[in-house]
């Protein structure tokens, strides 16, 4: 008996060690209330992301949004291959705004009929930083109007979106000129 307390004390220590971690990454993730596509509009530029197939060997990473006159964004992608000398990648699709999301989710097509979910889940009130993910959280993109951006800023972002339960170890830092 009392080697089946131990046992049993030893997997309820290990349970609640864990099960914050575990609570924090299974959170449901929240969008911001509102967005202003005609200000979300514009030249973003990378400043890190979770590393995906896709993006692999990308440098100075842009992405810009162009609202139609269909409603819908155009969004035009950009990296340097290789390195940031490298051959220019581009790829153009659409974004389509959900209804009753404040236009903070968006499903992004770059193939017919492929619609991937984008969500905007960190804004600078000025719209000078954005934070984009997904509800799996297996996406992540920290954007910038600016090709750099200021430290502290940069750091009070990691820590909000290590607060929404992502691994900000996973984050890779995107160079740009």
């Amino acid at each position: 008996m009392h080697k089946q307390n131990i046992i049993t004390w030893f997997f309820l220590t290990i349970i609640f060690i864990f099960m914050p971690a575990a609570a924090l990454k299974s959170q449901t993730l929240q969008t911001v209330p509102n967005v202003d596509v005609n200000k979300y509009s514009g030249k973003w530029y990378e400043i890190a992301s979770y590393p995906q197939r896709f993006q692999k060997g990308c440098h100075c990473t842009t992405a810009e949004y162009t609202l139609s006159e269909k409603g819908y964004l155009i969004v035009e992608n950009r990296c340097n291959r290789g390195s940031v000398d490298g051959k220019q990648s581009y790829i153009k699709g659409k974004a389509f705004v959900e209804k009753n999301s404040g236009n903070a989710k968006l499903k992004v097509q770059f193939f017919w009929p492929l619609r991937a979910k984008y969500w905007i889940i960190d804004l600078a009130d000025d719209y000078s930083y954005a934070v984009v993910s997904h509800p799996s959280k297996k996406y992540l993109w920290i954007l910038s109007r600016k090709p750099k951006m200021d430290d502290g800023v940069y750091q009070q972002i990691i820590s909000r979106v290590k607060e929404k339960g992502f691994d900000v170890e996973k984050l890779q830092v995107t160079k740009q000129i």
